[in-house]
This record gives C-alpha cells, structure tokens and sequence, in this order.
C-alpha cells in the first residue's frame, strides 16, 4: 500500500501543477496583502495563512509546485534521452565507432552552430540535424556514404563524465545561474548536470548486455550493428533508467530548491518552494510558512526514493534472453 500512497501522492503533484492556474485560490502568489501579515492558517481568506511579506502560503505551494513540475520533469526527460543515447552507443561500441564522412561534416557544422544559439534552442539545434543526417543516410546507397573514421567515443564520454564528476555540481550551477536564468534555460542546465550519472548505469548494463548470446545470434543472421543496437540491445540497456529516473527527478527538486533558497535561479516573481523556505527566514515566529513547503519537499523526496526502491527490486529480477 505504500507504494500506491507514493503514486497517489505524485499523481496529485503533477495534477495541482496542472490546473494551478484554475484553482479558485483566493489569493495569486507572489502578491503580498500587506493588511494581512504573518497572520496563522483560516484567517482572512488565508487558508493557510500568510508568510512574513503577506503571500498566502497556499497559492505558494500550488504555484511552486507548477514550477518543480516544469522544471524538472522536462529536465530529467531530457538527461535520461541523453544518457541512453551517449551511454548505450559507448556501452556497445566503445572506442570502435566508425563515423562516414556526413557525420564529420555535421559534427563540425552542428558545433559551430550551437555556438551561437541561446539557451534551449541548443536542444532543438541537434535533434534537428541529428534527424536531417539520419534521413539523409537512410536513402542513400552505403557506396556513397564517403569514408569512414574511427571515432574514440568511450573514451571521450569516459573523460566527460570524469570532468563533470569532479566539479560540486551546486557550484557549477551558482556559478551558471549567478546572472539570471529563464525556465528553460534553468531545465537545460538541470540536465546536462543529471545525465552523467544515467549514463554510467547505462553504458555499464550495455557492456553487459552486448555480449550475451542472443547478441551473438543476431549478429551471425547478418543484421547490420546499428539495427542490432536499436532493436535488440537497447531496450534492455535502458533497463536501469527505471530506478535513475525518479532519483535524479528527487536531486534536481533538491537542486532547484536549494538554488531558490539561495535566492539565484529563477526571478524572483516565480513561486518556488524554496523561496518560500528563504521568506521564513525574515520572521521566524511565522512556522507555518516554513512547515507546509518543507513538509511537502520531504514527502516527494521520500516517494521518488521509494518508487526507485521498487523499480530496482523489479529491474534486479527483469529477464534477459540468453539465445
């Protein structure tokens, strides 16, 4: 039944961040109503009070939980595409990719774009001329494909995630974020701080995975090595996103919170939980202002931790075809 209370709990998360702006609240967030301040829960319209600037505390945490929802479902959505596709290419390939001459040309080409587009159009800018290369290969005869490179890619995703493990990642985002940060801009950074972990998990299960028999099998029938990553090997390389998933959705709430405590992050006119936490600290006599934000962090903490408990129980026991 815990399980199910962690769903549920989730569940009501995701659906009050939806409707938020369709709640009958009495108040907006971020409003201050000076006549009432500091006062405690069912007073003046205030069903759950106000803080030390007058901000009801309810439509802070209606309006912060909009916020974690956009900000970090989308993020880790987009750590976890990045892992699984960085982690199982190294997983299966190693060091012995090999690139035709395309591939080259738009990855020079794609780099010396990305360097002069703002913030989330980065994301947009590879899925484009990823999706545009692989159509393009697609319809054109392999004769015609041009030579073909050897590529180091374990190496260097081995060295990229060593680079990023070894900077604290609430520095590395301080430093990010220290000049003011859009929402998509915040979920970028989010992600490309999420995903190292998620691809380790990921290029190990691959390593794994690559060299079982029914791999082996694939491989003597004559299917060619990408269809073999694709079709056979990658869904059970993926396997391990299942238990990450939710944890890296617990860290970057724990992330974004801290940064909003911080006062860095989001503007200031945003509702975040932990702006909320940051206004207590102006009048500590008002405890409620803290209890309901804080309690509410604790709980979807615990129940991302839980329901990443159990997929792992399940992952442990998944089966994998040995022919």
């Amino acid at each position: 039944w815990a399980q199910w209370v962690a769903v549920l709990w989730l569940f009501t998360l995701v659906a009050v961040a939806g409707l938020a702006p369709y709640l009958p609240l009495p108040y907006p967030p971020a409003v201050p109503d000076l006549a009432h301040v500091a006062v405690p829960p069912l007073s003046f319209g205030h069903w759950l009070g106000t803080d030390a600037q007058g901000q009801d505390i309810l439509a802070g945490l209606v309006f912060g939980a909009r916020t974690v929802v956009l900000l970090t479902l989308p993020a880790t959505a987009l750590a976890a595409v990045l892992a699984g596709l960085l982690g199982s290419i190294a997983g299966y390939w190693g060091n012995q990719l090999r690139l035709a001459l395309p591939f080259w040309v738009a990855i020079v080409a794609g780099s010396w774009g990305l360097a002069r587009l703002p913030g989330y159009q980065y994301a947009l800018a590879v899925a484009v001329i990823a999706g545009s290369l692989s159509m393009l290969l697609r319809y054109i005869p392999r004769q015609y494909h041009g030579p073909a490179f050897r590529f180091p890619f374990d190496s260097i995703l081995r060295g990229s995630l060593t680079l990023l493990g070894s900077v604290p990642r609430l520095l590395l985002v301080i430093v990010v974020t220290s000049q003011g940060t859009t929402m998509p801009q915040l979920a970028l950074v989010l992600a490309l701080l999420a995903w190292p972990e998620m691809a380790r998990l990921v290029r190990a299960r691959m390593q794994r995975v690559s060299i079982l028999p029914f791999i082996e099998a694939a491989q003597a029938s004559g299917l060619s090595p990408a269809r073999i990553w694709l079709r056979h090997a990658l869904p059970h390389a993926l396997q391990p996103l299942r238990t990450a998933f939710p944890l890296s959705l617990a860290t970057l709430l724990g992330l974004e919170t801290t940064l909003s405590f911080l006062g860095l992050g989001l503007p200031p006119t945003t509702a975040s939980w932990g702006r909320m936490l940051t206004n207590f600290r102006l009048n500590l006599g008002t405890c409620n202002s803290a209890y309901y934000p804080l309690l509410t962090i604790i709980l979807t903490i615990i129940s991302l931790h839980y329901l990443a408990t159990r997929s792992f129980f399940i992952a442990k026991n998944d089966f994998i075809p040995s022919s």
